[in-house]
């Protein structure tokens, strides 16, 4: 699977722009994802198109941030790091065929989030600040359907997955579901309440395949994963100055 286009289809950035073969992402500077250079193929000028992509950041106020995963340009990463870029938020992809056991807990599925499914959302993932709007936008840019595990009307434990198609090689090889958004509340973890989200989700698409991605440090969520059948596929990570 091409993991770099799979999560760059899954997590839209509202502004693209390509410059040289490379994807220029802004989406008002809420997650790295979303606002960083895709380097999918060898520019003509390399020079150029660096000095291009900090142009585009520098005109937004932003950082000039590169995302560096399996099918990036070969030799960029040390090339970035020449210039003083430096790695950060090194994350794993973790891929599989889970099975998908009935959720111990009843789960709401929706095609569009809610209030209460943002909020819940924002109130673990919101390191963006004032990027509230801009994390709803990007949410919404595609397809997919929103899971949340209430009490009370509350959403305690929510999740977002993305109905895809791997199309690498230029064809249709596997229907595959993007997992994001898992987001659990404090005060409700250690319940399983993730792990039903998760099978709820899965059970929902029917998908033959899912990934997910998460922080390489975040070592607890690796193993939830991992007893739900996913193993680590890939690895990528952000270059920024």
């Amino acid at each position: 699977m091409n993991f770099d286009l799979l999560v760059h289809e899954a997590w839209p950035a509202y502004e693209q722009r390509i410059h040289d073969g490379w994807v220029l992402r802004y989406a008002g500077g809420v997650t790295k994802r979303a606002n960083s250079v895709l380097p999918l193929n060898a520019p003509a000028d390399l020079d150029g198109a660096i000095e291009a992509a900090e142009a585009f950041y520098g005109e937004r106020g932003q950082r000039c941030v590169f995302s560096l995963g399996p099918s990036s340009m070969p030799g960029l990463d040390e090339e970035l790091e020449r210039r003083g870029y430096d790695l950060v938020d090194p994350t794993v992809i973790m891929a599989g065929s889970p099975a998908a056991p009935p959720p111990a807990h009843k789960v709401r599925i929706e095609d569009r989030p809610w209030r209460g499914w943002l909020e819940t959302w924002w109130a673990v993932d919101g390191r963006y600040g004032t990027g509230f709007e801009d994390a709803e936008r990007i949410c919404t840019g595609v397809p997919a359907w929103y899971a949340a595990l209430e009490e009370d009307g509350v959403p305690l434990a929510v999740g977002r997955a993305v109905p895809q198609t791997d199309t690498s090689g230029g064809s249709s090889q596997s229907d595959t579901l993007g997992i994001y958004c898992m987001a659990t509340l404090p005060e409700a973890r250690r319940r399983g309440l993730a792990r039903a989200v998760i099978r709820a989700l899965v059970r929902h698409a029917g998908a033959k395949s899912a990934y997910l991605v998460t922080t390489a440090p975040n070592l607890a969520a690796q193993a939830l994963y991992r007893g739900e059948g996913f193993e680590i596929a890939d690895r990528y990570h952000y270059r920024v100055r």
